[in-house]
Parts: C-alpha cells; structure tokens; sequence
C-alpha cells in the first residue's frame, strides 16, 4: 500500500530523524524532495502475494529508508551502508521496523554488498544521493551488479545528482547550491560542518567523480536495462528509475 499519497511528507519524521531531516531540509530541499520521490516511486510498483524485497544503497541515517518504509508496507528492506556510525543512527531511529522483521541492515560498501547477493532475486534496487559519490568505474560495476541481482521486471529508483550535460548550466547551478549552504551554516554557526559539504562537493564535482546524466544513462543501457526515464529534473537533482527487461524480453 501507498501510504505516501494520504501522509504529509514531513510528519514522517515525527520523532524520527527529525535533527538529520530539519537540518538537510535547510541546506538541501531538493535532496529531501528526491528522498521522497524515491519511496513514491516504489510505492508505485505493482503489489505482489509475498513481501517485495528491497535493497537500498547507502541508507545514511535513515531518512531515505523511512520514506520506503513508510510507502510500501509490504516491502522487506535490506539498507547497505560503508559508514558505521550513520548505520547505527538509523538502527536507533529505525528500530520499530527492526523489530518487524521489515528492515535489516549491510555494514558494507555497495559493490561488495551486491556481490553477496543471488543472481534473480531482489525486486527493488533503490537509492538517493549515493551513486553520485562513486568514482565512475566503480559505479559502472555497481550498474551491472544491480542489473544482476534484479528479478526479471525489477526496477532500479535512483533519486541523485545527475549533472547537466550542459556544464556551464551546472556549474551556474552548483554555484547556486553553495550559496545557500553559507547562508544556511554560517547563520547556523556551523562552520564545521559548511567545511565538510564544501570538500564534499569539491569531490562530487571532481572529473573522474561527477555524475554526467548521459554517460549515466548510457552505463544504464549498456548493462542491460530498458524503459529508462530521468523525470522530476530540479537544478542538478533528478530521479532515474531503469528497468530489467522481463525474462521472456532477455532472450528474443
């Protein structure tokens, strides 16, 4: 069921995650906005007799795992994250649903968290602002294990940063970003923490590092998915979702 429709986005986050979400909702609306449209976008996908099996990349602190959560009720969740202490933030915050058996948690990276997965046998692959992080070998490698461990007519849902192909559009808009990231942590008085997104960025912007939308989509069709939309474009931020072709499809 899609609870998303009928609960407003922010009470979600009643007594949940509320510092991680107040705080990325002052600096990063769009980011919340992607977060949210990734739990939309599975709720969407169609219900089954068993649970719908789903492996979010990079879970952080939760407030992406709790939008998933709270929009499929029938989803069973496995969240990968490299960072332990994000993880154990978003296993105290999350723990009602630890305790349903509908969420469980991967201390590993991306890549090696798929390859310990079987071929066929995930629903779901979702994720919102991880991929972009990757460098962009280790991405591609994370694109086909994905495409692996989906089940025929899986899906892969990626809210993230997708670079313009338009660079000087991007770098207007990335510039655009910083600013608000000052007037948000220096009113704040967190000059720590605008030191942190500020090397951040410099990384994610980095050329062996951005997230281009058309190499990205042609790492997309080179591993195998089809029906491949980027929707909901907002400055740099954009949700992806790809589809593995079902098995009658793969072998005409």
């Amino acid at each position: 069921m899609n609870t998303t429709a009928t609960l407003p986005y922010d009470a979600m986050f009643s007594n949940v995650i509320v510092q991680d979400y107040e705080m990325l909702k002052m600096i990063c609306p769009l980011a919340v906005e992607m977060s949210r449209l990734v739990g939309v976008t599975v709720g969407a996908y169609p219900d089954k007799s068993e649970p719908l099996s789903l492996v979010e990349l990079g879970g952080g602190t939760g407030i992406t795992t709790l939008s998933l959560l709270m929009a499929k009720d029938s989803a069973q969740i496995i969240s990968v994250d490299i960072e332990p202490a994000m993880q154990a933030q978003a296993q105290k915050n999350l723990q009602p649903w630890i305790d349903n058996n509908r969420l469980s948690f991967c201390a590993a990276d991306a890549l090696s968290a798929l390859k310990n997965i079987a071929s066929d046998s995930v629903d779901v692959v979702a994720s919102a602002y991880t991929l972009h992080n990757f460098l962009t070998d280790y991405r591609e490698q994370v694109i086909n294990e994905i495409f692996r461990v989906l089940k025929p007519a899986g899906q892969f849902i990626n809210g993230d940063r997708y670079a313009l192909d338009d660079i000087s559009e991007h770098t207007r808009l990335t510039q655009q970003e910083i600013v608000q990231f000052f007037k948000v942590l220096i009113a704040a008085d967190k000059l720590d923490l605008l030191e942190q997104w500020m090397v951040h960025l410099f990384s994610d912007e980095s050329e062996n590092r951005v997230m281009r939308e058309s190499l990205a989509l042609t790492q997309l069709r080179t591993a195998g998915f089809t029906d491949i939309k980027l929707a909901h474009r907002q400055t740099v931020n954009a949700l992806v979702t790809a589809t593995k072709p079902a098995q009658e499809e793969q072998y005409v």
